[in-house]
């Protein structure tokens, strides 16, 4: 079963890739373009150079999973990031947003509780 969490973290690609890429072509841009180690259980997205289609490559403890979506109409938006690396860490929120079309710009987030992290 496939699902994603809250918990994990999600780095979207800035460069466009090949969307004929499958499992070891996306796990070479991971390493190589990214930087990161595609076996780590973190999300990565890939977007093609029109931002009509969107992988997911995630590492599940036995293998990799590939989820992919292809827009009939318009363009997947990319979320704005001051740093300028090779990737942007992104929320679990934003990516549903961006998958069900949600224009981030509009998004006004309420106050909410955020647990403090207590030193060892």
């Amino acid at each position: 079963m496939l699902g994603f969490t809250a918990v994990q973290r999600y780095y979207l690609s800035r460069q466009a890739a090949d969307m004929r890429k499958s499992y070891d072509g996306l796990s070479g841009l991971v390493r190589q373009g990214l930087g990161r180690d595609p076996l780590s259980g973190e999300v990565f997205i890939f977007l093609n150079r029109r931002r009509t289609q969107l992988k997911l490559l995630v590492w599940d403890r036995s293998g990799f999973v590939i989820w992919s979506k292809r827009l009939e109409r318009g363009t997947f938006e990319l979320p704005h990031a001051a740093d300028r690396g090779a990737s942007v860490l992104m929320s679990w929120e934003e990516l549903v947003f961006i998958l069900e079309g949600v224009k981030l710009g509009s998004v006004r987030r309420r106050k909410r509780y955020a647990g403090q992290k207590v030193a060892a």
